[in-house]
């Protein structure tokens, strides 16, 4: 008693289990805290282990250990939910805050436009009045009030950038906070604590704008340095170059600039900008970052027009950077641009007049940086193939922009076209300046290098209809075999008996492209990346070697769901111990939406292939309510790079023209197959989708199911096909046939969509693969009866769908599918009431 005594008087105190408390000394405690830095919940070996290793915890039973660990945990668990709820009562208050403000901003927008339209009433009246003057000065006076001034060109000595920077960050700040623009919420973007910010976009102004306001976890100058730096975090900027700089009286700096931006499609031709930007401090301690165009000045420097690109102006832009109490900074972004819409096709406007747009390129992917980077400081971590999330958007940012750079194919960076073959649908250029070559020979797994001396690039572009770009790029990426040239190994021989030729996507051996290592989602989720490996690909080393090919891959926009400007599919060969600064080749597919129409389909449409890829039961979709979808266009941009020796060139050139022309065909196909306007094209002439054999099919299905059920299986009433009413069926309806390994033959929608596949790789899941081991055991038993009796009923249980997500079920039903002749045409199964666990 007196030993415990003694030790209350020193250490910590903790619960004992007969409800007394006792103390550990301060030794004691160090020694418990680094044993819980290293293992928060140790087994109880170990903390038996760490009393005979620290002489000090001997007189402390292993239970009162273990009790101190539980303590400790809670303590933890406690510290960071209290952290993370502080963390959220700052983000609220700065979001009040935030919305004070927007309500203010908006209380005065009312009152302007009250104002504007009691004017406009009174000038209505003054005009009615006017138009029984006949008067000549009545009509001269109408005359005069439509005259424009020109504006003369603007001074660009320093005292008059000075000038022009002052003008500029007032006309910025009445966007920011103020009502020279009207702005409306963009759609879709709801404030709160866990959003973005408030984001909206401009209505009735020239050119397109949008704004954003939202909190950050950076101090102001740390937020400036990061938005300055432009390309690090703008996919589409492809350079800033600072030509000029001047100090003002107030401490702030003037900066001339040079800006270039990336054309996202080969059909437009890139953009660049002249600017000034401004940055100073205002009076309050707000840190203001303002830029605009310098594309009407005189007596100062100039930028001439640059070849291959398109001069636009930057109107009054920039970012006001408030420091926010508890940390952080609250932001205001503004940009806004004309983008010359008049420089590109007809069909590609959309991309230049959308305000939409540039918010989601622009505006908000500079939030969203920002919160990344703030995010990446405060819980610094390693995720997938031991690299920080830092170097993951390094690798992320240098693929897309070397897919960038082949798109645009600029002249300063070495590259020259090709004479066309006389058919332009592809384009090729040739790059082997020593700037591109440099350290290019890297080596596969294998042993063999890639060996070349110059790339040739293959690009195109093309017009799709009615198809999602994200439901595509997601079946290319899940299905490569469907767009892969099985022409390619001809034309790879070709070139491998006059030497080497590495080849983006290699073909040959196993060609499944399984994911061997997610590595991140990058950037809130809306694009990831991953380690492809490409088992037996035959790489061309004077003869065809069997090995792995490992492609580092970048997906956005593949979440059909989720509002995005592009999808994505972009991957280039990497080796097994590829290092971060090792150069990379990257080739793949850019789909643009064209107009909003897309968001109108359907978010749990499937991939399948029906009809154009299947000839036979499979037949065509049936059609939904194509009102109801919209149609929806986009712009698809391929580009595949190819590392080749000189000598080659002829040979790559036409390989490389073949290669990308099938791809072309098999993205056609697909994009056919995958559009609803393909099955829905004829609907408004009553005639029933779908060819002969499938309307035979589901007839004997049908059939089948009342003879030895005695029910019917579809409440089929109206003039619909019973093809289209099967295929739109709730449950699950999928077809096997009749071998030792039955494999399934079709399915309809909700068949595919539980067994997450499409009618062209239906074939390829045999009927066991889908049932875990209990459920093979019950089928195996119980199979027989089928041909035996009919059918069989199966109790609810949990099936596997393709993709290997456990889906259960309330009950199944298995029938035997007879023809005309009453002979054995499949087995069929109903999967009712079914769901994803």
């Amino acid at each position: 008693m007196m030993a415990a005594t003694s030790a209350c008087k020193e250490g910590t105190k903790i619960a004992m289990d007969n409800g007394k408390y006792v103390r550990y000394t301060p030794e004691q405690v160090e020694a418990l805290e680094r044993l819980y830095h290293e293992c928060p919940k140790p087994s109880s070996m170990r903390r038996q282990q760490l009393i005979r290793e620290c002489p000090i915890l001997s007189n402390i039973e292993p239970k009162q250990i273990k009790v101190w660990f539980q303590n400790r945990r809670c303590r933890e668990k406690q510290r960071k939910e209290a952290s993370r709820l502080q963390a959220v009562n700052r983000k609220l208050t700065a979001m009040n805050k935030l919305l004070m403000e927007e309500n203010d901003r908006l209380q005065k927008q009312v009152s302007h436009l009250v104002y504007e339209n009691s004017y406009f009433r009174q000038q209505t009246q003054n005009t009615t009045l006017a138009t029984t003057d006949t008067s000549c000065d009545s009509a001269v006076t109408s005359g005069q009030h439509h005259l424009t001034p020109q504006h003369p060109p603007k001074d660009a000595s320093p005292a008059g950038l000075l000038s022009i920077a002052e003008e500029t960050l007032t006309e910025f700040l009445s966007k920011a906070t103020g009502t020279a623009v009207e702005w409306v919420q963009m759609p879709g973007m709801k404030p709160g604590p866990d959003s973005i910010g408030i984001v909206a976009i401009s209505h009735g102004c020239t050119g397109v704008a949008a704004r954003a306001c939202g909190l950050v976890g950076l101090d102001p100058t740390r937020v400036a340095e990061i938005l300055k730096d432009r390309p690090s975090w703008y996919r589409d900027c492809r350079a800033v170059d600072v030509i000029n700089m001047l100090s003002t009286a107030n401490g702030g700096t003037i900066e001339l600039l040079y800006m270039q931006l990336y054309a996202p499609t080969t059909l437009a031709p890139a953009r660049d900008f002249w600017l000034l930007r401004y940055t100073s401090v205002m009076e309050d301690g707000s840190l203001v970052v303002c830029e605009r165009s310098l594309n009407n000045t005189q007596n100062g420097p100039s930028m001439p027009p640059a070849v291959n690109f398109v001069r636009v102006e930057l109107l009054p832009s920039g970012y006001l950077i408030r420091p926010c109490e508890g940390g952080g900074s609250i932001i205001h972004i503004v940009d806004h641009m004309d983008l010359e819409p008049w420089s590109v096709p007809e069909v590609l406007r959309p991309l230049y007049e959308s305000s939409t747009l540039l918010a989601q390129k622009t505006t908000m992917a500079a939030l969203r940086h920002l919160r990344q980077i703030s995010q990446e400081i405060s819980q610094p971590n390693v995720t997938g193939w031991g690299r920080r999330p830092a170097a993951l958007r390094a690798l992320s940012h240098k693929l897309s922009k070397g897919f960038n750079e082949a798109v645009n194919g600029f002249t300063d960076e070495g590259w020259s076209m090709l004479e066309s073959d006389g058919i332009d649908d592809v384009t090729l250029l040739v790059n082997s300046s020593p700037g591109k070559m440099m350290d290019i020979n890297f080596s596969y797994s294998n042993g063999f290098p890639s060996m070349g001396n110059a790339v040739l690039c293959a690009k195109a572009s093309m017009l799709l209809q009615n198809v999602p770009p994200a439901i595509l790029l997601r079946f290319l990426r899940e299905h490569r075999s469907e767009w892969a040239d099985s022409g390619i190994d001809a034309y790879s021989a070709a070139a491998v008996k006059a030497g080497p030729c590495s080849l983006p996507v290699p073909r040959g051996g196993s060609f499944g492209g399984q994911v061997i290592l997610p590595l991140a989602h990058t950037i809130e989720h809306e694009e990831f990346m991953e380690v492809v490996k490409l088992e037996n690909v035959g790489h061309y080393q004077d003869m065809i070697m069997p090995s792995d090919i490992f492609l580092l891959q970048l997906c956005t926009g593949v979440d059909e769901n989720a509002v995005s400007t592009c999808a994505e599919l972009i991957f280039a060969p990497i080796d097994g111990s590829f290092s971060e600064d090792a150069p990379i080749i990257p080739s793949g597919f850019r789909i643009i939406p064209l107009d909003s129409g897309m968001d109108a389909s359907s978010p749990n449409r499937t991939l399948d292939l029906a009809s154009t890829l299947e000839v036979g039961v499979a037949g065509n979709r049936a059609t939904g309510d194509k009102s109801s979808r919209g149609s929806t266009k986009s712009v698809m941009t391929i580009a595949f790079q190819f590392v080749y020796e000189m000598q080659l060139q002829e040979n790559v050139a036409i390989m490389a023209r073949q290669y990308v022309r099938s791809i072309i065909a098999s993205v056609q196909r697909v994009a056919l197959a995958l559009s609803p306007s393909f099955f829905g094209s004829h609907a408004g002439l009553g005639s029933p989708p779908g060819t002969h054999e499938a309307q035979t099919l589901a007839r004997w299905i049908c059939q089948s199911y009342r003879c030895y059920m005695g029910d019917e299986l579809l409440k089929h009433e109206g003039s619909e096909s019973i093809l289209k009413v099967l295929w739109h069926h709730t449950d699950a309806v999928l077809c096997c046939s009749l071998k030792a390994l039955p494999v399934f033959t079709f399915a309809n929608q909700a068949g595919l969509d539980m067994l997450e596949t499409t009618l062209v790789s239906l074939q390829d899941i045999s009927l066991e693969k889908i049932f875990d081991e209990n459920g093979r055991k019950t089928l195996f038993t119980e199979f027989p009866q089928v041909m035996q009796q009919g059918f069989m009923c199966l109790q609810g249980g949990i099936c596997l769908s393709s993709m290997g997500r456990p889906v259960s079920y309330e009950r199944a039903v298995a029938w035997k599918v007879v023809n005309d002749e009453e002979n054995a045409h499949c087995i069929c199964f109903t999967f009712i009431n079914w769901s994803f666990v």
